[in-house]
């Protein structure tokens, strides 16, 4: 009872077609899969790492300061 069947997933399609149009349904769906495939972009370079800092002619790496937390600040 709590389900959709095919017939009125069908009807709801049919439904939705006849009020927008078939032109405006498919350029809808371009726009909605243009959407999809610049987000998965997205996320995919949020995933590559930072590049390691590198040494150069003997000089030892720059120091890396820790950045203040709210738990060392209350200390």
């Amino acid at each position: 009872m709590g389900s959709f069947s095919l017939v009125h997933w069908l009807v709801l399609g049919l439904i939705i077609l006849l009020l927008f149009g078939k032109g405006r349904f498919s350029d809808m769906m371009g726009d909605v899969a243009k959407g999809l495939k610049s987000f998965k972009k997205g996320m995919s370079e949020d995933d590559t790492p930072p590049p390691a800092p590198r040494q150069i002619d003997g000089q030892r790496p720059p120091e890396v300061t820790p950045t203040p937390t709210a738990e060392t600040e209350i200390r």
